[in-house]
């Protein structure tokens, strides 16, 4: 599917997820589909959770075991192509890059979109990170309903009118 539509299909994206019960705790999810020579993620990771080897081709492997959430893989990833998920009971917890602006606000709802550009949900703003070393990758925190676990991907800012 990612070959003809640029879109992983559902099951590429559950493989990638870990089980629900890893989910309890923050973890990094790397949604890398093709080999590339790309390895920030595994070089910012204080806790040497994600693994490339010694290809830089090779695609990420995270080892939840190790990842602690801590999300510095996320704006350290030139593509945009890491999130972090932590199961909150009904709720989905997301640290998700952002490089829009207007950033948004805690509190807000915003429009929680899948990997097709689709209005899927709504998602609450818990809190906006930035610092210089993010190089102007804001992380934002989220909450989204817990069915949208494997759609969510990130947010749109609520067109008035």
């Amino acid at each position: 599917m990612l070959n003809k539509t640029g879109v992983p299909s559902l099951e590429e994206v559950k493989a990638i997820f870990p089980d629900r019960e890893k989910l309890k705790k923050p973890k990094a999810i790397v949604e890398c589909y093709e080999e590339i020579p790309c390895n920030p993620c595994s070089t910012s990771c204080p806790f040497d959770a994600i693994y490339i080897g010694d290809d830089i081709n090779s695609c990420p492997v995270v080892d939840f075991d190790k990842c602690t959430g801590c999300a510095i893989c996320v704006y350290n990833c030139p593509g945009l192509a890491i999130v972090v998920a932590e199961n909150k009971g009904e709720k989905i917890r997301f640290k998700i890059p952002y490089e829009l602006l207007p950033l948004p606000k805690v509190g807000e709802i915003w429009e929680g979109v899948n990997r097709n550009g689709d209005i899927i949900c709504e998602a609450r703003i818990e809190k906006v990170l930035m610092s210089p070393k993010q190089d102007k990758t804001a992380l934002i925190h989220v909450l989204v309903d817990e069915r949208f676990v494997h759609d969510f991907i990130t947010i749109r800012e609520v067109k008035n009118g």
